[in-house]
């Protein structure tokens, strides 16, 4: 690792102030990202700020007819969570596939969506339950939060705060997890709001992104049956030595089955 200043703020205010001063300081959540970056020595951050005491970011709430999440909120404790349980019973699924054991318990909701892994899960829950990304100074829609590989809308200094999760009808989700890492070769999240079916696709792409035409056979009938004949085109998908574009492109309708079967 390079020199860098630490720092643990102990509110949302004192770790604005502090990413704000910095040059390039980076925002340290559960580090299982960012420590083998630093690791590798391919980033030189001026400072680390570590938000594990900033009590603003913690927590799972049951409001405005479903969930916040605080951003530093750990995987397990969404996977475990009863009250994740009982409103929107995908999230503690998708949670609880995340990594392995000490993934888990380590790694943050706000550390996954901020980082925008092409193979995360988080972002397909984000885009798929239409979520809301509230940072410290506005709240960025789902669907306009990821914008390319390892990029997001946040802007330099800006701190996620939570994520609102609408209650859905129903909702699952299936991946084809990369057998070492867990890591989603292709991962579907479907969500069914009232007429609105959502489709969301993490893994296959440089970002999580939707498939309307699914979503459109769905939101006429919605079984496995309806996504017979419907195909996903390849280019564009990643390929490297786990799976070519052209079996990510299959994946996706099979994950996309498997979850609606799941949901119901």
């Amino acid at each position: 690792m390079y020199a860098f200043a630490f720092q643990r703020p102990k509110s949302l205010a004192d770790a604005v102030t502090a990413i704000g001063a910095e040059e390039d300081g980076k925002l340290l959540g559960g580090g299982q990202t960012l420590l083998p970056t630093l690791k590798q020595r391919l980033a030189q951050p001026s400072a680390l700020i570590d938000l594990s005491a900033v009590p603003e970011l913690k927590g799972i709430t049951e409001a405005a007819g479903g969930l916040t999440i605080g951003a530093f909120t750990r995987h397990a404790e969404v996977a475990h969570s009863a009250t994740v349980a009982r409103v929107i019973p995908a999230l503690a699924s998708l949670a609880e596939g995340i990594g392995d054991r000490q993934v888990r318990n380590m790694g943050t909701l706000g550390g996954s969506i901020a980082n925008s892994d092409p193979a995360a899960d988080y972002p397909s829950a984000v885009v798929g339950l239409k979520a809301t990304v509230k940072t410290d100074r506005r709240d960025i829609a789902g669907d306009d939060f990821f914008t390319g590989m390892f990029e997001t809308a946040l802007e330099p200094g800006e701190v996620i705060v939570s994520v609102h999760f609408p209650k859905p009808d129903k909702a699952a989700y299936a991946k084809f997890r990369n057998p070492a890492s867990r890591y989603a070769v292709v991962g579907v999240f479907v969500a069914v709001f009232g007429s609105e079916v959502r489709v969301a696709v993490t893994g296959a792409g440089p970002s999580v992104f939707r498939l309307p035409s699914f979503e459109a056979a769905l939101a006429g009938n919605f079984s496995a049956a309806a996504l017979d004949g419907l195909t996903v085109d390849a280019d564009g998908l990643n390929a490297d030595l786990h799976a070519s574009a052209e079996y990510r492109a299959h994946l996706v309708g099979v994950m996309a089955k498997r979850a609606v079967t799941a949901a119901g």
